[in-house]
């Protein structure tokens, strides 16, 4: 292709042509990579003999609702409001003007030019997103953020389980919490349960069936043959087995759980039509439409295939006839394999209910955000989304991040990315639905990468992260949808924008009403100086470290950067001792500002060097984040215990049990020390502190 062709292609499939490395240096984007992209989008068109009227139209408050279109013949169009009113007009002076006082929704457009016809949807949406009315009356509130699975308990089976989450709940809220946050608790694979990464999911839509509390159901209780399998001294011992491991061991627990829910199934298939469990069933299958289709077929057919020989990670490496999910194969299976279908999707339901039911509980307990839901920032490439929906993800590409400082060649993710130009297509159909299932029964979502609403790092098949290039998402039409399903599910957004973030999207996000993520570890204003706490922005959730990185004991010891060492993961022994050069000047600047802010006692001694983890550097640290003016705070359990190892050590695979670490001790016995229930105590005090001096500082400014 000719170099200036291919430059006006790339340009209008969304594909930069340069940009600002870490290090500031302006970057090239090859011809090559903009060729590859251009290959890799399946959903590029070409622009001649496209309709007049765009597929989607979002109009925002300020916005003026006219529309330019080249047409010289008269044009008449109809509006169809969401709820059935429609408004009639023609087109003037080549634009086409709406009414100003069209109400929030999603609205119909039809335009006719003579014999020609074009159909256009409308999306009106607010300024912002929503935010709780605590929020707005200018509380600061606080919460637990947890990964599901290291929840322990006496009655779970080897992993937390939403019987767990119900006790997290109630424990956080008696402490006056106001939400508990979850990891990604999205779809993953059953066939294969060592895959347990929350964020390279199969599907983003459905849940994660190992969450599923199985002691809870009533069916289970009521099935003579699971009674029977549950009295067996293997279970029980298998089970307790389970327990007391210091990991989750995915593959047992998967196979006890799959076990008891297939017993518990056919007790509830014997439920007649008219029982009401077995109509909101009925029901949910109806709503859930073609994606628990696919959803549930793929599970099963994954599953069937493992049995029969053809163990996979994805659909790619199946026999070839069930690579496609309309094929005629794939339809012969779910003819042959109703019943099976029908289990995977009894489970999602069963898994849906259960959640719906946490969250119920935190109304009840009158928490003002209850449960807050990661997304993350896509599915894998071998799971049942990009199965079902080919046009829509781009699988010869991957997305990920460009060369920086700690990642010298760049980072891929192996997650498809999904085309932009099919999302506008297809008038963001499938953003819309993805929210809509997240956002639902949840008052917060946490968006991971929120960078992705702008653009995101596309590196081809079979090529380095380093010869990657930035593609463009239409982000304000993104914003704008986000703001009208958080006001619709009453649900507040957001955004993990950590890292090297372009200015334009930080401000987008601010006047859209999204939630920054500050977390301590980051809030530096220097080599020598951590941010003070009232210098922290209010529109943000802070934390004191994320499941990416170390722990409080962890950092502060810096057994995360020693753990690293021993894995190999850096390139040479200089970065290392860079490392340790650098953390040992954190960890004087923040006792330097725990002691200025007089967080942790004058006895304690001012040289770094000479402190180690206590329970009285633990209380200061917590009482420094507690005094922040950001609206929200979010804790992890693991700081409360002290906990040295983390959740997961990015870069890692095998060598370190990412996603399976569990809590040191359970629930219950959490909330029941003496020294966890007097640390968040004090939390929750500084926290109600902090609104009184964020009020007295508005005060002296005015």
């Amino acid at each position: 292709m000719d170099p200036k062709v291919l430059d006006e292609a790339a340009e209008r499939a969304g594909i930069s042509p340069e940009y600002i490395d870490a290090w500031g240096q302006r970057k090239i984007i090859s011809q090559e990579t903009k060729r590859q992209l251009l290959d890799a989008m399946v959903g590029r068109r070409d622009q001649a003999g496209q309709s007049p009227v765009p597929p989607v139209w979002v109009i925002r408050p300020g916005d003026v609702p006219s529309l330019a279109l080249e047409l010289n013949d008269p044009v008449e169009w109809v509006l169809t409001e969401e709820l059935g009113r429609q408004h009639e007009g023609s087109m003037e002076q080549y634009a086409l003007t709406l009414p100003d006082s069209l109400p929030l929704g999603y609205h119909r457009l039809a335009v006719r030019s003579g014999l020609r016809h074009w159909r256009c949807q409308v999306i009106v949406a607010p300024a912002r997103c929503y935010e709780p009315a605590a929020l707005l009356a200018g509380q600061k509130l606080w919460g637990a953020c947890i990964q599901l699975y290291t929840l322990r308990s006496r009655h779970n089976w080897g992993v937390g389980d939403f019987g767990d989450l119900a006790l997290m709940l109630e424990g956080v809220a008696k402490q006056g919490g106001a939400f508990v946050g979850l990891n990604p608790i999205h779809a993953l694979y059953p066939a294969t349960p060592a895959w347990a990464s929350p964020y390279s999911p199969s599907s983003r839509r459905w849940l994660n069936i190992l969450y599923i509390n199985v002691g809870a159901l009533e069916d289970f209780v009521q099935s003579v043959q699971a009674q029977q399998w549950w009295s067996l001294p293997l279970t029980q011992s298998t089970l307790a087995a389970l327990r007391e491991d210091d990991v989750v061991d995915y593959a047992q627990v998967t196979q006890c759980k799959l076990t008891a829910l297939t017993f518990a199934y056919e007790q509830f298939s014997r439920r007649g039509s008219d029982d009401k469990q077995y109509i909101d069933f009925v029901e949910f299958i109806r709503l859930g439409g073609e994606s628990l289709r696919y959803q549930a077929t793929f599970d099963a057919l994954h599953r069937y295939l493992t049995r029969e020989g053809h163990p996979s990670a994805g659909w790619q490496h199946w026999p070839v006839e069930y690579q496609q999910a309309d094929s005629p194969q794939v339809r012969e299976f779910s003819q042959r394999h109703h019943q099976e279908i029908r289990f995977f999707s009894w489970m999602q339901w069963v898994a849906a209910r259960q959640f719906d039911q946490c969250f119920e509980l935190s109304q009840r307990l009158n928490m003002p955000i209850g449960l807050y839901r990661d997304v993350a920032v896509g599915v894998s490439e071998g799971g049942m989304e990009t199965w079902s929906d080919r046009t829509l993800y781009c699988l010869a590409a991957a997305v990920g991040a460009p060369p920086d400082r700690l990642g010298p060649q760049g980072q891929n993710w192996n997650l498809p990315p999904q085309d932009p130009n099919v999302l506008v297509a297809r008038a963001y159909e499938p953003f819309i639905e993805m929210l809509r299932a997240n956002m639902h029964h949840c008052g917060a979502l946490r968006l991971d990468h929120v960078m992705s609403l702008l653009r995101l790092w596309w590196v081809p098949a079979q090529s380095s992260a380093v010869q990657g290039a930035y593609v463009s998402y239409p982000v304000d039409d993104l914003l704008a949808i986000l703001a009208l399903e958080s006001h619709r599910q009453h649900c507040m957004v957001i955004g993990e924008d950590l890292g090297t973030v372009p200015r334009e999207i930080t401000e987008k996000l601010h006047a859209a009403g999204i939630y920054s993520y500050k977390v301590l570890f980051f809030e530096r204003t220097s080599p020598s100086a951590f941010r003070s706490p009232t210098e922290y922005v209010s529109q943000a959730m802070a934390t004191l470290t994320t499941h990416d990185l170390a722990t409080l004991r962890g950092y502060w010891q810096q057994e995360d950067l020693r753990l690293g060492q021993r894995l190999k993961l850096y390139p040479d022994d200089a970065v290392y001792q860079h490392l340790l050069h650098d953390r040992q000047l954190a960890r004087q600047a923040l006792l330097d500002a725990l002691h200025h802010w007089k967080c942790v006692p004058v006895t304690l001694s001012a040289n770094a060097e000479r402190v180690v983890m206590s329970p009285v550097l633990n209380r200061g640290i917590h009482r420094y984040v507690a005094r922040s003016h950001s609206a929200l705070l979010g804790l992890q359990p693991e700081d409360w215990l002290g906990m040295a190892l983390p959740v997961n050590v990015p870069g890692t695979t095998d060598q370190y049990p990412n996603w399976r670490r569990k809590l040191t001790c359970g629930v219950v016995e959490m909330f029941d020390d003496p020294a966890v229930i007097r640390l968040l105590k004090e939390v929750n005090r500084l926290r109600k502190a902090a609104v009184a001096k964020t009020a007295s500082l508005v005060v002296r400014k005015a």
